[in-house]
């Protein structure tokens, strides 16, 4: 099998055949395209996501917090608490777990969320650092929660930040002497510093209420997210090329590792559907995220305009960061 995410359609597959128990109490469980589940505890909603962090061997730490917090802030829920799993191959010193430790630590300070607990080994079932991150939010009984699968016909699709920011900080921090050599000293202090932009929770409160849906960009990208809404609402899209959000450092290093940005992890970037663009558009803005329209919603349909010419979007097969580690 080729590494990354199993392919949706046996993934589906498993999935149907592989429930478990179905318990009243849950309002919804995770489903393709929809990373998190709803749990009704009666005054409150508890909603829980999960994720490992597998293809950073730097920085892991930081990316498997927010990239769980990112789950639960598409929901428009409010981060609580966490659970981390940390499994290091024998190779691993105790500062490299302690680093990883206190980079969760620092985040989760930050951002007002409780480490509950985990697990930590040594295990020669891995040959690099992995981490993995249970994620618990809270919402009001009465809060609607915003679900991927909410985006409608003539909705439009906007994308916050830029496109590639998880994926450019893990090359130049994995991949470091190749980089050197596209990318100038500037270029590559700027590029490391994308990992300091891999949160959308601010995005996610700010629009909560006015989204019909949201999804954090992460592994296959920004054609894999709008797939997979395209798989959680039934409906379709068509967005332009021109209009994707790349930075060219971003572009630079894609191009030297033969990647394409569309199709690379980027956590940091929210995808959102929204009926009144010009709305969400101000108030993003007014408190300082960076957007950009790239297409609509449409009945049926995957399209992506470029030059002119409309080219059919098939589901990515894997996120292109796992070429350079097979």
């Amino acid at each position: 099998m080729i590494t990354g995410k199993l392919n949706w359609d046996v993934l589906k597959k498993l999935l149907a055949r592989n429930q478990g128990a179905i318990r009243s109490e849950v309002e919804k469980g995770g489903a393709v395209g929809e990373d998190c589940a709803v749990v009704n505890l009666g005054e409150e909603k508890l909603i829980l996501s999960t994720d490992p962090v597998t293809a950073a061997a730097e920085d892991a730490g930081h990316i498997a917090f927010h990239i769980n917090i990112n789950d639960i802030a598409t929901t428009g829920a409010r981060p609580l608490g966490i659970m981390v799993t940390i499994l290091a191959p024998k190779e691993a010193s105790l500062v490299d777990i302690e680093k990883v430790m206190r980079d969760i630590s620092k985040e989760a300070k930050e951002n007002d969320v409780m480490i509950l607990g985990g697990h930590t080994e040594v295990t020669d079932a891995v040959n690099r650092m992995i981490v993995s991150v249970t994620a618990l939010g809270t919402m009001d009984h009465g809060e609607d929660v915003v679900w991927t699968g909410g985006a409608r016909a003539g909705d439009k699709i906007i994308v916050t930040k830029a496109l590639g920011l998880e994926g450019t900080s893990i090359l130049v921090s994995d991949f470091w002497e190749k980089s050197r050599e596209v990318l100038s000293e500037e270029e590559m202090n700027a590029a490391r510093a994308f990992s300091q932009e891999l949160s959308v929770l601010k995005e996610g409160r700010l629009m909560r209420n006015m989204a019909s849906s949201m999804h954090d960009i992460t592994e296959g990208g920004v054609l894999g997210a709008l797939w997979e809404v395209k798989e959680a609402s039934g409906k379709g899209f068509r967005v332009e090329h021109e209009k994707l959000p790349v930075r060219d450092v971003t572009k630079k290093l894609c191009d030297a590792f033969s990647l394409d940005p569309l199709k690379l992890i980027s956590s940091g970037s929210m995808l959102l559907t929204v009926e009144r663009e010009e709305e969400a558009l101000a108030i993003l803005a007014k408190h300082g995220i960076e957007a950009h329209v790239i297409g609509e919603v449409l009945e049926e349909g995957s399209v992506l305009v470029k030059k002119g010419e409309e080219f059919h979007v098939d589901a990515p097969r894997r996120d292109e960061i796992y070429k350079l580690y097979d």
